[in-house]
């Protein structure tokens, strides 16, 4: 190419130089003959150099492309292909670079992509885990992890085949990427599950798409050999940070510890990590061991007669004592239908609403009846109650998807609620729909230390309380729902019962420890 380049670069210089050497007579000294020689010199230097030219150019156009597509492929752009002319040098040449980036390509994503589900595998995971939290360390950026599992997938290899299992796994992990941010990375971190890297993310805003994605998930439905509208849901954990504090060991860690924890509540829901705070203004409500033996008594009872039981147990007691509510299921159920929540979700709220109380039984009834200001240590026992429910229904089998809403309907969405002081999107929905029905319901009824106010007013108190005490977002599907009447009870909300006949006895105070116990034999179904 430099030697072609370089003749068509001489020849005008020589074409000149033979101008002259005829304008001067130069040649004419050898007489005729050497004019013919100087016109035939001057004819083939004139061939040689359009020539060199020509081939230049050829050479510079068409190489050039097959040198630049290579240089392409160097840098990793495996998508370049080039057009194959002939079966030439040059064709050759072109059909070589192309077979060479179709098999770096096929080598790249057989290293980088998990075959079966099609996203990033274990390594290119780790990799970007390191880039990412190395560029947010830099420049001093958020940057969040989360660990994705899908829920009881051992049960559905076992009763549906793993063929079953591969199109569940490839269709979460579709659901998931293609609802992701394009500088979001989803990989299959191992099994069933998956890890996702959420750049410029806090915490927060990571908990807000993950509860987006698990519903997305919840609502999918697979077409597999036995069940046609198969569907799974997910747990989800989060871990996040932001600049030098961030670590790669520490956030895998914490964002797996979370996705545990978010399965040992009751699956099917988000959970962030938090470090503990000792100096936190609400404490975790610690639960007494009279307490914990008293929610395993009852716990007894609530497997042998499931929600009977339990609703029976509860029944006799005052309004404001835990007593079943149809008015609050009624509530939680239209909310639930007005968000479109699948019908497993539903049921799942029904139950947790007649029985979101349930705990109460380990409270005695003078300080849950009492006009005046409860003391601390009787506070203390009124806070126990949502974790004496906890093991209530963690007892009661059936009920075991309803844990978290049991647990969480008193955390407030600022904060600053009980038993764990959780706030946002990090509260269970099934728990923030609850919380809001039963503000509702307390605040028109009669109780102890406070007079009933009416259905404007209890409107009024819960918009005046959105995003502090209760997920503003739900107070407004409330208030379109019920703001110009009230709500009305549905028969249908509170499911027939079997009869039952409970021997119970209302619970004693603990002189020691201020909480209330069974006698052995007093509560039992006959």
């Amino acid at each position: 190419m430099r030697l072609l380049a370089g003749l068509g670069f001489l020849s005008p210089f020589v074409l000149a130089a033979l101008g002259l050497g005829m304008q001067s007579g130069f040649f004419a000294r050898y007489g005729e003959d050497g004019v013919h020689l100087a016109l035939v010199g001057l004819g083939a230097l004139t061939g040689l150099t359009t020539t060199s030219l020509v081939i230049w150019l050829y050479m510079r156009l068409w190489f050039g492309r097959l040198i630049r597509a290579t240089e392409k492929i160097a840098e990793g752009n495996l998508d370049v292909r080039v057009m194959e002319r002939g079966g030439g040098l040059d064709g050759r040449l072109a059909k070589a670079i192309n077979g060479i980036a179709s098999l770096v390509a096929e080598r790249t994503e057989s290293a980088t992509v998990d075959k079966l589900t099609g996203v990033a595998n274990r390594q290119q995971l780790l990799a970007g885990l390191f880039s990412e939290v190395e560029r947010a360390s830099r420049y001093n950026r958020p940057f969040s992890v989360a660990f994705v599992d899908i829920d009881h997938f051992k049960q559905v290899n076992d009763t549906y085949g793993h063929a079953a299992g591969d199109i569940v796994l490839r269709g979460v992990a579709q659901t998931i990427a293609n609802n992701l941010r394009s500088t979001d990375l989803i990989g299959r971190y191992g099994g069933e599950e998956f890890m996702l890297l959420l750049s410029e993310t806090t915490a927060e805003d990571a908990a807000v798409l993950s509860e987006k994605l698990r519903n997305m998930v919840q609502r999918q439905r697979f077409n597999v050999d036995g069940n046609p509208a198969l569907n799974v849901t997910v747990s989800i954990g989060i871990a996040g940070g932001q600049g030098p504090a961030l670590r790669v060991d520490s956030l895998a860690r914490d964002a797996d510890a979370a996705m545990y924890s978010a399965k040992s509540l009751g699956r099917n829901q988000v959970y962030v990590f938090a470090e503990p705070d000792d100096d936190a203004r609400i404490p975790r409500a610690p639960i007494s061991p009279a307490g914990r033996e008293i929610a395993r008594q009852v716990g007894r009872i609530a497997r042998e007669a499931a929600q009977s039981a339990l609703t029976a147990l509860i029944t006799p007691g005052p309004h404001s004592n835990g007593q079943p509510s149809a008015m609050i299921a009624s509530i939680a159920i239209r909310m639930a239908r007005h968000l479109d929540l699948p019908e497993a979700e539903t049921e799942r709220l029904r139950v947790a609403s007649l029985l979101h109380d349930v705990g109460k039984v380990a409270v005695p009834d003078e300080i849950l009846e009492k006009p005046t200001a409860l003391t601390s240590a009787e506070w203390r026992t009124v806070v126990q109650h949502p974790r004496i429910g906890q093991v209530i229904i963690e007892q009661a089998t059936s009920f075991k998807d309803a844990v978290p809403i049991f647990l969480h309907h008193h955390e407030r969405y600022g904060g600053h609620g009980y038993p764990f002081g959780l706030r946002g999107n990090d509260i269970p929905l099934g728990a923030r729909i609850i919380a809001i029905a039963d503000a509702y319901d307390a605040m028109t009824h009669d109780r102890p230390y406070k007079r009933a106010v009416s259905h404007d007013m209890a409107i009024k108190e819960l918009r005046r309380h959105a995003g502090t005490q209760f997920d503003p977002e739900l107070v407004n599907v409330f208030c379109e729902l019920f703001a110009s009447s009230p709500p009305q009870m549905d028969p249908a909300a509170i499911a027939p019962q079997t009869p039952l006949t409970l021997h119970h006895r209302r619970l004693r105070p603990d002189d020691d420890e201020n909480v209330a116990y069974f006698d052995e034999g007093e509560v039992a179904a006959s």
